[in-house]
This record gives structure tokens, sequence and C-alpha cells, in this order.
């Protein structure tokens, strides 16, 4: 009996392997081989970035609100001090939205917290 060597499974895994490459430049997204590795390194690459997005954001919000605070003579190790002891519960997403749309409700989140 003859060896089956294009079978439709064959076809079928490797079309969505090459769906899956769509856009990719060159042999990345034409040829089966190449294209099976950029996919699965491109799948390793969005499974660590999906953790490191929310460290980036992170980083961003404390700059943010770390100049902004500065602006108004405060380093934002005392603001954050003084926002835990004066008991306000804002985390540094919100902090940073404050500081960038609305620096008049900042500035009196930063009084809150030198108050203390």
């Amino acid at each position: 009996m003859a060896r089956a060597r294009s079978g439709s499974k064959t076809r079928r895994r490797r079309n969505k392997v090459l769906r899956a490459a769509r856009g990719y430049v060159g042999s990345r997204g034409k040829l089966f081989r190449t294209a099976a590795d950029q996919v699965d390194r491109s799948r390793a690459y969005a499974y660590r970035d999906r953790r490191q997005r929310k460290r980036v954001f992170r980083r961003l919000w404390i700059v943010r609100i770390n100049a902004a605070a500065r602006r108004l003579g405060v380093k934002y190790s005392a603001l954050i001090g003084g926002l835990t002891k004066a008991n306000v519960d804002l985390d540094r997403k919100v902090l940073a939205d404050l500081a960038l749309t609305d620096p008049a409700a900042f500035a009196r989140v930063v009084e809150v917290a030198t108050a203390n």
C-alpha cells in the first residue's frame, strides 16, 4: 500500500499555520516551515507581553504621577505615603488620569496627602 503524503489533515494543519501568518513579510507569510517558526515565536511573545503590559502601564502611571506631583512640589513617594496615611484609596491608574485630565482635582488630592 502506498504511503499517503499530502492528506487532507496535513493540508488543513498547514493552512491553519499559514492563515495565522497572514501579513508577515516575505517568506514568513508564504512558506510553511518559516511561517510555523514565526507563528510559534509570535505566540510566545504575545503570551509574554500580555503579562508585561501590566508592568509597563504601571511604570507609565508612576512617571506621570511623579511629574505632576513634582510640579506641585511633592515627591512621588511622599505623595503615596501621605495618601496611605490619609486612607485615600485611589490606585495609580486613577491618579495618573487625574493628573493628566484634571490638574485641579489632582492638586486637591496632593493637598489631602500633604496635610498628614
